[in-house]
């Protein structure tokens, strides 16, 4: 796992760190506009957490260029609902 650095800048869907596994490499992508004010050093060394708990072993802390994008995301209930709508 490879966090985004203190201080980048994004773009809402920018890529911005990488989740490698045995298997792959996948991108992680900004949800929002803004810039990082920290990344999760602890992911560095032990990815398999955001398996354990995934909101709990977040990525990244994002400032938002807009606050008003905030507005547009989901919350865990409702992204959880997604994910089960997604798989049938």
């Amino acid at each position: 796992m490879e966090p985004p650095k203190q201080g980048r800048k994004l773009a809402a869907g920018e890529a911005c760190a990488v989740v490698e596994s045995v298997k792959a490499a996948s991108d992680v992508y900004s949800p929002i506009a803004g810039e990082v004010v920290e990344g999760n050093p602890v992911l560095a060394n032990t990815p398999e957490k955001i398996n354990h708990d995934a909101y709990g072993a977040w990525i990244m802390r994002i400032k938002p260029a807009n606050p008003a994008d905030i507005n547009g995301l989901m919350d865990a209930k409702a992204y959880e609902k997604f994910l089960a709508d997604e798989a049938h």
